[in-house]
């Protein structure tokens, strides 16, 4: 029986080596392409026998043994090549055992071939085995882990549901802290960390993992979501029953007994010092909380005796805040100039520190006096425009001309620009207007304007029969002056209170308006009832002509009074003992609007007469672009 396998196997043999000669032949002889490939990379007869075996595996680990198989196969095929070539070249025929007496009757080459089919068969079994070995172990790893993961997963389901069941018990203790719910807290508590502990242990049973893993899981203690919800609950039933504790004694103690003043918070002793500034709140508003909300944002005005005593301000500009803070001096243009006086005073007097550069120290002391000025009262347009002038003339000053002459410089600018922006202007914007006016022309304008009060005396010297409607409003009745100086002119006038311009708007024939800025979306911002006229007067069909120079254009944009504007002292709205606000302070939430401006929309506006041109409100950004040494 033993000879018949051995004769079997060598003829096996010989067919295999034959293929594998003529299939290596083949491989020389044509050229590698994609079919040729494939037919290469076909198993053998003893793959597709392992496949077959492997395929009856299940699950992923079918793929696992046919790749690790196909590897193996292929080293034993190449050790087994490797013998019959140095077989073929020795020629040498093996010993006869006992063990096969049948090798005798046949010749040398196929003995050869047997010991080489006998290893390789030896070599391919040995393969297999152990790619079968692992692929269990493979499979038998993979079998038990979902099994563990599985484990884990049932237990963290068991502590969400105990978890669920502290947080719900821990809610209920907090809404019952208020009946005195301290042991119930106290005790949840307690149960709380029992759940740990209990939970802990059957963790530690069932995963059985190894001593460093156990040892890291005891160093890093992590808690879950639901377990911190739950201690936090807890610790907000607590505190709710501590605040409960410290309300009912203060509940006890007697009606008479004067509550508690809101803590304050603390301030330092600059902040203090700026607080109390000019351009805060007056101090006859106690009642801060009764202020809009709407309003917060807005300058309040500043009572008369309040002023800073600051030995750094020059007296000039000290005396010139006291001005704009009691109202002494008003109106854009006569603020303005006010402004120049004092600013070339103070350059005037300065004297440059030691090692210090002039610009630059002169710079520093004119923002300092800038400051103390807009805490008395917030600054005009028209100011806020010459002091931006006056900081680009310092950058421009040369560095090798003496102190004295820089001084020179600037005093001749200063006086420049208040003869061109000032004077000039009102002149050119005179002589624009006086081809308007006529003989029987009734003008109508609203309270004060030195340009509207320059521009009337005009048109009396050149003997124009006109007359002007004076419209005043209350508090500050800024027309009485202008009724006051047209009159002493010899013009006829007529005063009328705002109420009643729907009466006098019908014998108007122009409406000429003096105004604080425009700004660069064409609206006019003036005294607090401009728009009121203007509305009037477009109803009537009247044309409304605004008169402002340019050096009070701004490239601010605004649609309303509220974004900005200037809050006034709201103790002028009172006219007497009799008033009901008279005691207006002393009342809860109770505080009068007293807005100095108000914006004029440019739809109610027929022109802008300025020093360049008569111009419509939206040519307000071309006067910007093509004179830029104005309205920064």
């Amino acid at each position: 029986m033993s000879a018949v396998l051995i004769s079997y196997w060598i003829q096996k043999t010989d067919a295999q080596t034959l293929k594998s000669k003529h299939k290596k032949q083949r491989q020389r002889n044509r050229p590698r392409n994609k079919r040729n490939r494939q037919e290469d990379s076909q198993p053998t007869t003893q793959e597709t026998s392992v496949n077959v075996a492997a395929s009856a595996m299940p699950g992923n680990a079918v793929d696992a043994v046919a790749t690790e198989k196909t590897r193996d196969q292929i080293m034993a095929e190449r050790e087994a090549k490797k013998l019959a070539k140095q077989a073929k070249k020795h020629k040498t025929a093996p010993t006869p055992t006992a063990a096969t007496p049948a090798v005798l009757t046949t010749p040398a080459a196929p003995a050869t071939k047997i010991i080489t089919e006998v290893e390789q068969t030896t070599i391919t079994t040995k393969l297999t085995t152990t790619t079968t070995t692992k692929v269990q172990d493979a499979v038998a790893s993979k079998t038990t882990q979902p099994a563990a993961v599985n484990g884990k997963d049932v237990e963290a389901g068991e502590k969400t549901r105990e978890q669920i069941k502290a947080e719900r018990e821990a809610k209920k203790a907090a809404k019952k802290a208020g009946k005195g719910g301290g042991a119930k807290v106290e005790g949840i508590t307690q149960q709380l960390a029992d759940l740990k502990v209990a939970e802990k242990a059957p963790v530690a049973a069932s995963a059985a993992p190894s001593t460093t893993e156990a040892d890291q899981e005891k160093k890093k203690p992590a808690l879950s979501k639901a377990e911190r919800r739950a201690i936090q609950e807890a610790q907000r039933a607590a505190k709710a029953q501590v605040q409960t504790k410290k309300a009912q004694p203060a509940a006890k103690t007697p009606p008479s007994a004067a509550p508690k003043e809101p803590k304050l918070r603390s301030v330092s002793p600059t902040k203090a010092a700026t607080s109390s500034s000019p351009g805060k709140c007056p101090a006859n508003t106690p009642n801060v909380d009764c202020r809009v909300k709407l309003f917060n944002h807005l300058v309040c005005a500043k009572e008369d005796s309040q002023f800073i005593n600051d030995p750094l301000v020059h007296p000039s500009i000290a005396r010139l805040g006291v001005q704009y803070a009691k109202r002494t001096v008003v109106g854009s243009n006569a603020r303005c100039i006010a402004f120049l006086h004092a600013l070339r005073q103070v350059v005037h007097d300065f004297e440059t520190p030691a090692k210090k550069e002039f610009g630059r120290s002169l710079d520093a002391a004119v923002k300092h006096h800038v400051d103390h000025l807009h805490k008395c009262r917030p600054l005009a347009v028209s100011v806020s425009n010459a002091y931006k002038q006056f900081k680009n003339q310092l950058t421009q000053l040369p560095a090798d001309v003496p102190e004295t002459e820089l001084k020179e410089l600037l005093v001749h600018f200063i006086d420049t620009y208040m003869e061109n922006q000032i004077g000039k202007a009102a002149q050119a914007i005179s002589g624009f207007l006086q081809e308007k006016i006529t003989d029987g022309d009734v003008l109508l304008t609203f309270a004060c304007s030195s340009l509207i009060q320059f521009i009337c005396e005009e048109a009396k010297r050149r003997q124009v029969a006109f007359r002007v409607i004076v419209v005043d409003s209350r508090p500050g009745c800024e027309g009485q002056e202008l009724l006051r100086r047209l009159h002493a002119t010899g013009i006829p006038c007529t005063y009328v209170l705002i109420n009643a311009v729907g009466y006098v708007m019908a014998e108007a024939t122009k409406v000429l308006l003096g105004a604080h800025a425009l700004l660069a979306n064409g609206y006019v911002m003036a005294r607090t009832g401009t728009a009121q006229v203007a509305l009037v007067a477009n109803a009537h069909n009247v044309p409304v002509l605004v008169c402002c120079e340019t050096h009070k254009f701004s490239e601010r944009f605004q649609t309303d009074a509220i974004v900005y504007n200037e809050l006034s002292d709201p103790n002028q709205l009172v006219r007497g003992d009799k008033c009901q606000l008279s005691n207006w302070a002393a009342k809860g939430k109770l505080l009068p609007l007293n807005l100095s401006y108000d914006i004029t929309p440019p739809e109610l506006v027929s022109a802008v007469v300025t020093e360049v041109a008569i111009l419509p409100c939206t040519s307000v950004p071309v006067i910007l672009r093509i004179k830029p040494d104005i309205g920064y």
